[in-house]
């Protein structure tokens, strides 16, 4: 008989399920790695082989980071890229990260999980496109799985360099052939296609203006063939959608389309400036969307209209994005900053809407949006049967005294908190607000070390 662990007292149960129930009082019983049972206090077992206390604390579905360079938080706050637009900071920071080694990926790697973990995410996608000094995706893949997330790796990709017109210096780019045999090993080795899979990968070239059209095309296929995603940037800035027309004669959606880049399990991040074609396009493929707000405000980039993408049908997520342009990996931050920012969007009278997106809204992007925008239906709300992820965050201190008339909202208009309690896979991984997978103090003193070394050089 699988372990049982039973979740009890809690002062709120937001489930996120089909009915949006959410239960005073609240229960969840786990056994093995899969949700059993929940409900009110009256319901509840008496007995299980572990129990949690959750009084004075809401208990959500573990959040969902849908986009993330997580090697990023190497290089954060780094001078001369702190106040650039996309392409500027991209040409700042290439010729550091082509410095960076197998290590630094798997310190890194665990750094940026740390944060996530933190903020109540359960689930992380992060899209690693620079290999240099003999950096792999297995580099990431092997840090994960000691700390305990799930996990979606994007093997991404560079190919056209600046001799060939795109972006990235030649140095980090790699040939195409290259990129797709190690994408067919990284599936055959590590991809779980099975349901409550805490490994998947997903084929990930980089962004219009630094692959070829073939290999966009070529990767789709190989996809398709395996079962496995799809991820890209799209339409991130004007200058984006300007390189698009210019070298395409397309706009991002119709170079997206073209190239077999729409479908349920294809994902792109940010769409700043997608167009009502390409909103209509990828509502009608369930073609998901990782938005980025914090990322798109430091870099200037703009502001998504996730509110007509949300009522189109388009299945929309929240992602923190690299650590070296946001510069934070708190997730429940990231869904605080999309409700605020959705409601200063300019509505055409030069007055925003404070009636945009609620705060429950921003915390469906971050659980079932971004389970959706990943084509997963087994995490992203709490019921029967459902992967045994979940978030516990404490409100019963200072920054959420006189919110607890409504604790859910207080999650996001109140200051963000940390958890006090995550479960993964049926697995406790924070208790009273200590990870308990990696020596954090440890991880950090490494990891600083190995900034500072990347800048030195």
């Amino acid at each position: 008989m699988s372990r049982s662990l039973l979740i009890r007292n809690a002062l709120l149960l937001a489930t996120m399920d089909d009915q949006r129930r959410e239960i005073g009082n609240g229960w969840v019983l786990i056994r093995g790695n899969r949700i059993e049972a929940l409900g009110e206090a009256g319901d509840a077992p008496d007995t299980a082989d572990e129990i949690i206390d959750a009084s004075g604390c809401v208990v959500t579905p573990g959040l969902v980071n849908t986009h993330h360079h997580m090697y990023q938080t190497l290089t954060r706050a780094v001078p001369g890229a702190q106040d650039c637009e996309l392409f500027g900071w991209l040409k700042r920071l290439y010729p550091i990260w082509a410095r960076l080694t197998p290590a630094m990926i798997r310190v890194s790697t665990q750094t940026a999980m740390t944060e996530l973990i933190m903020s109540g995410c359960t689930t992380a996608s992060d899209h690693l496109y620079i290999y240099p000094n003999g950096c792999t995706l297995d580099d990431s893949i092997e840090a994960a799985a000691e700390i305990g997330m799930r996990f979606h790796a994007c093997r991404g990709s560079m190919s056209v360099g600046e001799s060939k017109g795109g972006l990235p210096p030649d140095r980090v780019v790699e040939h195409e052939s290259a990129i797709l045999k190690d994408s067919q090993r990284l599936i055959e080795a590590w991809h779980d296609p099975a349901d409550g899979a805490m490994l998947k990968i997903a084929l990930a070239p980089c962004s219009p203006f630094s692959v070829s059209q073939d290999l966009m095309r070529e990767s789709a296929v190989m996809a398709r063939h395996y079962g496995v995603g799809l991820h890209t940037h799209l339409a991130e800035t004007v200058g984006d959608v300007a390189y698009s027309r210019e070298r395409f004669g397309r706009t991002p959606a119709q170079y997206a389309e073209d190239l077999g880049w729409t479908g349920e399990g294809v994902w792109h991040a940010h769409c700043v400036c997608l167009d009502d074609h390409g909103i209509d396009l990828f509502a009608r493929t369930r073609t998901g969307v990782a938005h980025c707000p914090s990322s798109n405000m430091r870099l200037g980039s703009g502001i998504a209209p996730i509110r007509k993408m949300i009522d189109a049908g388009v299945p929309v997520g929240l992602g923190v994005d690299g650590s070296a342009s946001n510069d934070a990996g708190h997730l429940l931050l990231e869904a605080r900053m999309a409700m605020l920012l959705a409601r200063v969007r300019d509505t055409g009278d030069g007055s925003g809407d404070p009636a945009a997106l609620s705060a429950r809204q921003a915390l469906e992007l971050a659980t079932r949006g971004g389970a959706a925008a990943l084509g997963r239906r087994d995490i992203g709300h709490l019921a029967p049967g459902m992967c045994a992820d979940l978030a516990i965050f404490d409100v019963a201190g200072i920054a959420h005294a006189g919110a607890l008339h409504d604790p859910l909202a207080a999650l996001l208009f109140a200051a963000p908190a940390g958890v006090r309690h995550s479960i993964i896979n049926g697995r406790q991984v924070v208790r009273d607000g200590e990870l308990l997978t990696v020596d954090t103090q440890r991880l950090t003193e490494m990891h600083n070390r190995m900034a500072r070394v990347l800048l030195e050089d």
